[in-house]
């Protein structure tokens, strides 16, 4: 069987296109196995894997968690608001004193970008990044990019937008480097102050006008806007980015063409999109949080194989 090239999944920046094609493969296994009677296959019955969150987040830990479990791990869930951080405990300290129980695969979700990287370098265990501030979400892009192959068969000639808040976003960072790598073109829309500087040397389109961005792809991936992580205000009022750049039914109803909805949630319903447009027959939102499972089973399996050897 083929092997990933990396020993972590710290970001998609680090992974090639046959790794994202055996991830894929893996997904399209495993998404069999959870629609089954009995949703557990043993492969992991000798592997610990802890769960560290020092960000808070509802969707990730689950999928994370309910994957493991699937896989029959050992499973532990650590969340910093109520850990010896709080004390002024380090990270590695941190992490340390939990592998130092046999655990073999950290899952860990950070405020401060490279974290994960930082750790895989200090510690003997298998990192995947859940997300590290604003810069990657490995597995939320993997997933994105298996709905899409999954509603249009490949990705490859693919035209995304992704809309909103880019500035303060790992999603689209990852989901950028993952749809180029497939061969897809992708575009990012939204106010000026939300599209970082550095975008143009990443080879994506900017478009500030959302019925031209929606008429020229297959579909729009919705941001929202992270208002946790802004400390100025960078569009005056979400009265006014709801008018700009929300998608409502009746502006998807006007395209030329019909297009497909996603979004990575959490969603801010009437702000980016109106709930007429998250639960229409376009969106595959749903289909993206179970793709999410099998996509967190496949990547848990294959590093834990690179463990085991």
């Amino acid at each position: 069987m083929s092997e990933l090239s990396v020993n972590h999944l710290l970001g998609i920046k680090y992974l090639n296109k046959q790794d994202i094609q055996l991830i894929f493969e893996t997904a399209d296994h495993f998404k069999e196995v959870i629609n089954r009677p009995i949703k557990k296959v043993p492969s992991l019955r000798d592997i610990t894997i802890a769960n560290l969150f020092f960000e808070n987040s509802t969707r990730t830990r689950l999928s994370f968690e309910l994957a493991e479990k699937r896989l029959s791990a050992d499973v532990i869930n650590f969340s910093s608001a109520q850990s010896s951080v709080k004390k002024g405990e380090t990270l590695i300290d941190t992490v340390n004193n939990i592998l130092s129980m046999k655990v073999d695969m950290v899952v860990m979700r950070h405020p401060n970008p490279g974290a994960g990287v930082f750790l895989s370098k200090h510690v003997k265990a298998s990192i995947v990044n859940a997300g590290d501030g604003a810069h990657e979400h490995p597995t939320q892009a993997l997933l994105d990019s298996y709905s899409i192959r999954e509603k249009y068969g490949e990705v490859k000639g693919k035209k995304i937008v992704i809309v909103g808040d880019i500035l303060h976003s790992r999603v689209a960072l990852s989901n950028i480097f993952a749809l180029q790598l497939q061969g897809a073109q992708v575009m990012v829309c939204g106010p000026k102050t939300l599209i970082p500087k550095y975008i143009d040397k990443l080879g994506v389109k900017v478009e500030t006008n959302l019925r031209t961005a929606l008429n020229w792809c297959d579909v729009a991936n919705m941001l929202r806007v992270q208002n946790e992580r802004m400390d100025i205000s960078y569009f005056p009022s979400t009265r006014e980015y709801t008018q700009q750049f929300g998608v409502n039914k009746e502006l998807l109803d006007s395209l030329d063409k019909e297009i497909t909805i996603m979004h990575p949630g959490p969603i801010n319903r009437g702000v980016e999109i109106t709930s007429d447009v998250a639960d229409s027959k376009q969106s595959i939102i749903l289909e993206q949080v179970q793709n999410g499972v099998a996509i967190r089973m496949a990547v848990i399996y294959l590093l834990a194989s690179k463990i085991k050897q």
